[in-house]
Protein backbone atom coordinates (compact mmCIF):
# COMPACT_ATOMS: atom_id res chain seq x y z
CA UNK A 1 0.00 0.00 0.00
CA UNK A 2 0.68 3.21 -0.88
CA UNK A 3 1.72 6.36 1.53
CA UNK A 4 -1.43 8.21 -0.50
CA UNK A 5 -3.30 5.10 -0.47
CA UNK A 6 -2.63 4.73 3.62
CA UNK A 7 -3.39 8.05 3.89
CA UNK A 8 -6.85 7.56 2.47
CA UNK A 9 -7.77 4.77 4.75
CA UNK A 10 -6.87 7.20 7.83
CA UNK A 11 -10.20 8.49 8.64
CA UNK A 12 -11.23 10.78 11.68
CA UNK A 13 -15.45 9.61 13.06
CA UNK A 14 -17.22 12.36 14.93
CA UNK A 15 -18.67 11.28 17.81
CA UNK A 16 -20.89 12.19 20.11
CA UNK A 17 -22.58 8.98 21.83
CA UNK A 18 -25.05 8.25 20.35
CA UNK A 19 -25.95 5.05 18.47
CA UNK A 20 -25.17 6.51 14.26
CA UNK A 21 -21.68 7.28 15.02
CA UNK A 22 -20.78 4.76 17.48
CA UNK A 23 -22.04 1.88 14.69
CA UNK A 24 -20.24 4.38 11.93
CA UNK A 25 -16.79 3.74 14.06
CA UNK A 26 -17.31 -0.13 14.01
CA UNK A 27 -18.57 -0.02 10.03
CA UNK A 28 -14.93 1.70 9.20
CA UNK A 29 -13.12 -0.13 11.28
CA UNK A 30 -14.51 -3.70 9.76
CA UNK A 31 -13.94 -2.17 6.39
CA UNK A 32 -9.99 -1.92 7.39
CA UNK A 33 -10.08 1.57 7.63
CA UNK A 34 -7.18 3.40 10.23
CA UNK A 35 -10.22 4.93 12.47
CA UNK A 36 -9.59 8.30 15.46
CA UNK A 37 -12.79 8.99 17.44
CA UNK A 38 -12.83 12.96 18.52
CA UNK A 39 -15.83 14.32 19.76
CA UNK A 40 -16.20 18.37 19.57
CA UNK A 41 -17.11 20.40 22.92
CA UNK A 42 -19.45 22.54 21.75
CA UNK A 43 -21.18 23.81 25.17
CA UNK A 44 -20.62 23.90 28.92
CA UNK A 45 -22.58 22.31 31.36
CA UNK A 46 -22.90 18.51 32.12
CA UNK A 47 -24.97 17.45 28.76
CA UNK A 48 -21.90 18.07 26.86
CA UNK A 49 -19.83 16.42 29.62
CA UNK A 50 -22.19 13.24 29.36
CA UNK A 51 -21.83 12.95 25.67
CA UNK A 52 -18.25 13.16 25.47
CA UNK A 53 -18.00 10.04 28.29
CA UNK A 54 -20.20 8.48 26.05
CA UNK A 55 -18.51 9.19 22.81
CA UNK A 56 -15.07 8.03 24.96
CA UNK A 57 -16.32 5.21 26.14
CA UNK A 58 -17.57 3.84 22.24
CA UNK A 59 -14.27 4.75 21.32
CA UNK A 60 -12.40 2.60 23.78
CA UNK A 61 -14.95 -0.51 22.90
CA UNK A 62 -13.69 0.40 19.50
CA UNK A 63 -10.08 0.45 20.45
CA UNK A 64 -9.26 3.65 18.61
CA UNK A 65 -7.26 6.85 20.01
CA UNK A 66 -9.70 9.41 21.39
CA UNK A 67 -9.45 13.02 21.11
CA UNK A 68 -12.01 15.89 22.05
CA UNK A 69 -11.76 19.16 20.27
CA UNK A 70 -13.14 22.19 21.88
CA UNK A 71 -14.87 24.44 19.41
CA UNK A 72 -17.26 26.42 22.21
CA UNK A 73 -15.80 29.81 20.79
CA UNK A 74 -16.25 29.19 17.86
CA UNK A 75 -19.75 27.44 17.66
CA UNK A 76 -21.04 30.44 19.41
CA UNK A 77 -19.48 32.62 17.02
CA UNK A 78 -20.50 31.74 14.24
CA UNK A 79 -23.52 29.38 14.98
CA UNK A 80 -25.25 30.44 18.05
CA UNK A 81 -24.67 34.39 16.89
CA UNK A 82 -26.20 34.02 13.98
CA UNK A 83 -29.28 32.17 15.05
CA UNK A 84 -29.68 35.04 17.97
CA UNK A 85 -29.48 37.54 15.07
CA UNK A 86 -31.81 35.84 12.51
CA UNK A 87 -34.56 35.72 14.87
CA UNK A 88 -34.46 39.41 15.80
CA UNK A 89 -34.22 40.34 12.25
CA UNK A 90 -37.57 38.54 11.60
CA UNK A 91 -36.64 34.92 10.37
CA UNK A 92 -36.54 31.30 11.52
CA UNK A 93 -32.69 30.24 10.78
CA UNK A 94 -32.37 26.06 11.38
CA UNK A 95 -28.71 26.17 12.72
CA UNK A 96 -27.83 22.59 12.27
CA UNK A 97 -27.27 24.08 8.21
CA UNK A 98 -24.62 26.20 9.98
CA UNK A 99 -23.24 24.23 11.85
CA UNK A 100 -22.23 21.94 9.75
CA UNK A 101 -21.08 24.28 6.98
CA UNK A 102 -18.80 26.19 9.49
CA UNK A 103 -18.29 23.83 12.35
CA UNK A 104 -18.87 19.82 11.68
CA UNK A 105 -17.19 19.79 8.20
CA UNK A 106 -14.59 22.75 8.37
CA UNK A 107 -13.37 22.99 11.95
CA UNK A 108 -13.71 19.32 12.81
CA UNK A 109 -11.71 18.75 9.44
CA UNK A 110 -8.34 21.18 10.65
CA UNK A 111 -8.97 19.50 13.78
CA UNK A 112 -8.53 15.86 12.36
CA UNK A 113 -6.14 17.22 9.60
CA UNK A 114 -4.06 18.36 13.14
CA UNK A 115 -3.91 14.84 13.89
CA UNK A 116 -2.77 13.26 10.34
CA UNK A 117 -6.27 12.13 9.67
CA UNK A 118 -7.17 13.34 5.91
CA UNK A 119 -10.87 12.31 5.96
CA UNK A 120 -13.61 12.37 8.25
CA UNK A 121 -16.71 10.49 9.06
CA UNK A 122 -19.98 11.16 10.55
CA UNK A 123 -23.31 9.65 11.25
CA UNK A 124 -24.87 10.96 9.15
CA UNK A 125 -27.58 9.53 7.07
CA UNK A 126 -26.70 10.52 3.49
CA UNK A 127 -24.39 9.56 0.68
CA UNK A 128 -21.54 11.14 -1.38
CA UNK A 129 -20.48 9.84 -4.94
CA UNK A 130 -17.56 10.68 -7.25
CA UNK A 131 -19.27 11.86 -11.11
CA UNK A 132 -16.84 11.67 -13.38
CA UNK A 133 -18.25 13.47 -16.76
CA UNK A 134 -19.02 16.43 -14.45
CA UNK A 135 -15.50 16.21 -12.39
CA UNK A 136 -17.84 16.81 -9.64
CA UNK A 137 -18.74 15.44 -6.23
CA UNK A 138 -22.20 14.38 -5.65
CA UNK A 139 -24.56 14.72 -2.52
CA UNK A 140 -26.97 12.25 -2.45
CA UNK A 141 -30.09 11.25 -0.21
CA UNK A 142 -29.50 8.33 1.71
CA UNK A 143 -31.65 4.57 1.00
CA UNK A 144 -33.62 5.21 4.14
CA UNK A 145 -36.31 8.11 3.30
CA UNK A 146 -37.35 8.94 6.54
CA UNK A 147 -33.87 9.45 7.94
CA UNK A 148 -32.58 11.17 5.19
CA UNK A 149 -30.17 14.33 6.45
CA UNK A 150 -29.31 15.46 2.92
CA UNK A 151 -31.17 18.73 3.44
CA UNK A 152 -28.98 19.20 6.19
CA UNK A 153 -25.65 18.71 4.53
CA UNK A 154 -27.01 20.99 1.26
CA UNK A 155 -23.91 23.42 2.27
CA UNK A 156 -20.98 21.58 2.09
CA UNK A 157 -19.14 22.36 -0.78
CA UNK A 158 -16.86 20.05 -3.21
CA UNK A 159 -13.63 19.97 -0.69
CA UNK A 160 -16.27 19.14 2.33
CA UNK A 161 -17.46 16.43 0.54
CA UNK A 162 -14.26 14.92 -0.89
CA UNK A 163 -12.71 14.26 2.32
CA UNK A 164 -15.99 13.15 4.17
CA UNK A 165 -17.82 9.52 4.63
CA UNK A 166 -20.77 8.88 5.34
CA UNK A 167 -20.79 4.79 6.52
CA UNK A 168 -24.83 4.50 7.44
CA UNK A 169 -25.80 6.32 4.21
CA UNK A 170 -26.70 2.96 2.70
CA UNK A 171 -28.28 1.47 5.73
CA UNK A 172 -31.74 1.79 7.45
CA UNK A 173 -32.32 3.40 11.32
CA UNK A 174 -33.25 -0.60 12.22
CA UNK A 175 -30.47 -1.78 10.66
CA UNK A 176 -27.72 0.75 12.18
CA UNK A 177 -29.01 -0.32 16.06
CA UNK A 178 -29.12 -4.27 14.91
CA UNK A 179 -25.82 -3.69 14.22
CA UNK A 180 -25.01 -1.71 17.11
CA UNK A 181 -26.88 -4.49 19.36
CA UNK A 182 -25.16 -7.45 17.73
CA UNK A 183 -21.61 -5.27 19.10
CA UNK A 184 -23.21 -4.94 21.90
CA UNK A 185 -22.92 -1.29 21.93
CA UNK A 186 -24.00 0.39 24.71
CA UNK A 187 -25.67 3.50 22.64
CA UNK A 188 -27.38 0.67 21.06
CA UNK A 189 -31.00 1.89 22.50
CA UNK A 190 -29.73 5.47 23.59
CA UNK A 191 -32.81 8.09 22.46
CA UNK A 192 -32.41 10.44 20.50
CA UNK A 193 -32.20 14.27 20.70
CA UNK A 194 -34.47 16.31 17.91
CA UNK A 195 -34.12 19.74 20.24
CA UNK A 196 -31.50 22.57 19.12
CA UNK A 197 -28.48 21.41 21.18
CA UNK A 198 -28.17 24.55 22.74
CA UNK A 199 -31.23 25.31 23.11
CA UNK A 200 -32.67 21.96 24.60
CA UNK A 201 -35.73 23.48 26.39
CA UNK A 202 -37.67 25.15 23.20
CA UNK A 203 -38.17 28.32 24.56
CA UNK A 204 -35.85 30.30 21.76
CA UNK A 205 -37.36 33.72 23.00
CA UNK A 206 -36.17 33.04 26.61
CA UNK A 207 -32.78 31.77 25.18
CA UNK A 208 -32.29 35.18 22.98
CA UNK A 209 -33.50 37.13 26.05
CA UNK A 210 -30.91 35.48 28.48
CA UNK A 211 -28.18 35.56 25.61
CA UNK A 212 -29.05 39.38 24.73
CA UNK A 213 -29.52 40.75 28.22
CA UNK A 214 -32.97 42.77 26.92
CA UNK A 215 -36.68 41.37 26.56
CA UNK A 216 -38.06 41.06 23.53
CA UNK A 217 -40.47 44.17 22.53
CA UNK A 218 -43.76 44.04 22.50
CA UNK A 219 -45.64 45.04 18.98
CA UNK A 220 -48.62 44.81 17.08
CA UNK A 221 -50.16 42.02 15.30
CA UNK A 222 -51.98 43.07 11.79
CA UNK A 223 -54.66 42.05 9.74
CA UNK A 224 -54.29 41.70 5.75
CA UNK A 225 -55.27 45.44 5.66
CA UNK A 226 -53.10 46.75 8.34
CA UNK A 227 -55.77 47.35 10.73
CA UNK A 228 -54.23 46.28 14.63
CA UNK A 229 -56.08 43.40 15.97
CA UNK A 230 -53.55 42.81 18.94
CA UNK A 231 -50.81 42.72 20.86
CA UNK A 232 -47.41 40.51 20.55
CA UNK A 233 -44.76 40.16 23.19
CA UNK A 234 -41.98 40.35 20.81
CA UNK A 235 -41.39 39.07 17.20
CA UNK A 236 -39.04 36.25 17.75
CA UNK A 237 -41.66 34.47 19.54
CA UNK A 238 -43.21 33.54 16.28
CA UNK A 239 -42.92 31.79 13.54
CA UNK A 240 -44.98 31.41 9.95
CA UNK A 241 -48.02 28.85 10.40
CA UNK A 242 -48.09 29.22 14.12
CA UNK A 243 -51.67 29.31 15.38
CA UNK A 244 -51.17 28.15 19.15
CA UNK A 245 -50.40 31.12 21.45
CA UNK A 246 -50.91 33.81 19.74
CA UNK A 247 -53.44 35.23 22.64
CA UNK A 248 -55.84 36.57 20.01
CA UNK A 249 -59.50 36.48 20.09
CA UNK A 250 -60.57 36.50 16.24
CA UNK A 251 -63.40 34.65 16.74
CA UNK A 252 -61.91 32.02 13.85
CA UNK A 253 -58.77 30.28 13.80
CA UNK A 254 -55.84 33.03 12.89
CA UNK A 255 -52.36 31.74 11.97
CA UNK A 256 -48.67 33.88 11.76
CA UNK A 257 -48.82 34.59 8.03
CA UNK A 258 -45.43 37.02 8.09
CA UNK A 259 -43.01 39.00 10.10
CA UNK A 260 -41.89 42.58 9.86
CA UNK A 261 -38.98 43.18 12.64
CA UNK A 262 -38.54 46.39 11.27
CA UNK A 263 -41.90 47.69 11.89
CA UNK A 264 -42.48 45.25 14.65
CA UNK A 265 -45.27 43.47 13.40
CA UNK A 266 -46.61 40.41 12.96
CA UNK A 267 -49.35 39.39 10.15
CA UNK A 268 -52.18 37.01 11.26
CA UNK A 269 -54.81 35.73 8.98
CA UNK A 270 -56.40 33.04 7.73
CA UNK A 271 -54.75 29.67 6.87
CA UNK A 272 -55.57 30.37 3.42
CA UNK A 273 -52.74 33.51 3.63
CA UNK A 274 -50.15 30.97 4.42
CA UNK A 275 -50.11 29.31 1.11
CA UNK A 276 -47.29 30.79 -2.02
CA UNK A 277 -46.34 29.76 -4.73
CA UNK A 278 -43.01 31.64 -5.37
CA UNK A 279 -40.10 32.43 -3.51
CA UNK A 280 -36.35 33.96 -3.70
CA UNK A 281 -33.26 32.43 -1.78
CA UNK A 282 -30.24 34.02 -0.86
CA UNK A 283 -26.98 32.41 0.11
CA UNK A 284 -26.82 30.31 -2.42
CA UNK A 285 -24.54 26.87 -2.74
CA UNK A 286 -24.67 24.47 -5.56
CA UNK A 287 -23.10 21.00 -5.28
CA UNK A 288 -24.23 19.15 -8.43
CA UNK A 289 -23.29 21.83 -11.09
CA UNK A 290 -21.27 25.75 -10.80
CA UNK A 291 -24.26 27.41 -11.94
CA UNK A 292 -27.72 26.90 -13.03
CA UNK A 293 -28.58 27.37 -17.12
CA UNK A 294 -31.93 28.57 -18.02
CA UNK A 295 -35.53 27.21 -16.15
CA UNK A 296 -34.18 24.24 -14.20
CA UNK A 297 -36.89 21.96 -12.97
CA UNK A 298 -36.48 20.46 -9.20
CA UNK A 299 -37.98 19.10 -6.51
CA UNK A 300 -37.74 21.65 -4.07
CA UNK A 301 -37.73 21.01 -0.09
CA UNK A 302 -38.46 24.36 1.67
CA UNK A 303 -38.04 22.64 5.68
CA UNK A 304 -36.15 19.45 6.96
CA UNK A 305 -39.91 17.74 7.72
CA UNK A 306 -41.38 19.06 4.07
CA UNK A 307 -42.26 16.17 1.29
CA UNK A 308 -40.95 18.31 -1.66
CA UNK A 309 -42.67 19.37 -4.77
CA UNK A 310 -41.64 20.25 -7.95
CA UNK A 311 -40.79 23.86 -9.15
CA UNK A 312 -39.19 25.77 -11.60
CA UNK A 313 -36.33 27.39 -10.31
CA UNK A 314 -33.78 30.17 -12.42
CA UNK A 315 -30.43 31.77 -11.28
CA UNK A 316 -31.16 35.49 -11.05
CA UNK A 317 -27.28 36.32 -9.24
CA UNK A 318 -24.49 34.97 -8.18
CA UNK A 319 -25.94 34.13 -5.03
CA UNK A 320 -29.50 33.80 -5.62
CA UNK A 321 -32.39 31.81 -7.02
CA UNK A 322 -35.95 32.52 -7.53
CA UNK A 323 -38.08 29.20 -7.16
CA UNK A 324 -41.70 29.14 -8.53
CA UNK A 325 -43.72 26.16 -7.42
CA UNK A 326 -46.43 23.73 -10.03
CA UNK A 327 -48.78 24.20 -6.70
CA UNK A 328 -48.94 26.57 -3.23
CA UNK A 329 -47.01 25.58 -0.60
CA UNK A 330 -47.84 26.10 2.75
CA UNK A 331 -46.10 28.11 5.23
CA UNK A 332 -42.69 29.42 3.19
CA UNK A 333 -40.59 30.48 6.18
CA UNK A 334 -37.84 32.99 5.71
CA UNK A 335 -34.71 31.85 7.36
CA UNK A 336 -35.33 28.01 6.37
CA UNK A 337 -33.92 26.86 3.76
CA UNK A 338 -34.70 25.36 0.24
CA UNK A 339 -32.99 22.34 -0.92
CA UNK A 340 -32.56 21.42 -4.59
CA UNK A 341 -33.16 17.98 -6.12
CA UNK A 342 -32.96 15.59 -8.99
CA UNK A 343 -34.00 12.67 -7.73
CA UNK A 344 -31.44 11.41 -5.54
CA UNK A 345 -29.54 13.74 -6.11
CA UNK A 346 -29.07 16.71 -4.70
CA UNK A 347 -28.62 20.08 -6.89
CA UNK A 348 -27.62 22.96 -4.10
CA UNK A 349 -30.10 25.45 -1.86
CA UNK A 350 -29.81 28.38 -0.02
CA UNK A 351 -31.97 30.61 2.90
CA UNK A 352 -35.30 31.41 1.87
CA UNK A 353 -35.77 35.48 1.97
Amino acid sequence: MTGREREKRKVMAAMSGGVDSSAAVFLLKEQGFDVGGMTMRLLDGHLSDRDIADAKKAAEAAGIPFFVADLRRRFYDEVVRDFIDSYLAGYTPNPCVLCNRRIKFSAFVQHAEGYGYGRIATGHYARTEYDAGSGRWLLKRAEDGKKDQSYMLYGLNQQQLSASIFPLGNMTKEEVRAFASERRLSAAQRRESQDICFVPDKDYAGFIEKETGAPLKPGHFVDADGRVIGRHRGVARYTVGQRRGLGIAAGRPVFVCAKDAEKNTVLVGEETLLFGKELDVKDVNLIACERLTGKVRAEVKIRYSHRGSMATVEQTGEDSLHIEFDEPQRAVTPGQSAVLYDGSTVIGGGIIL
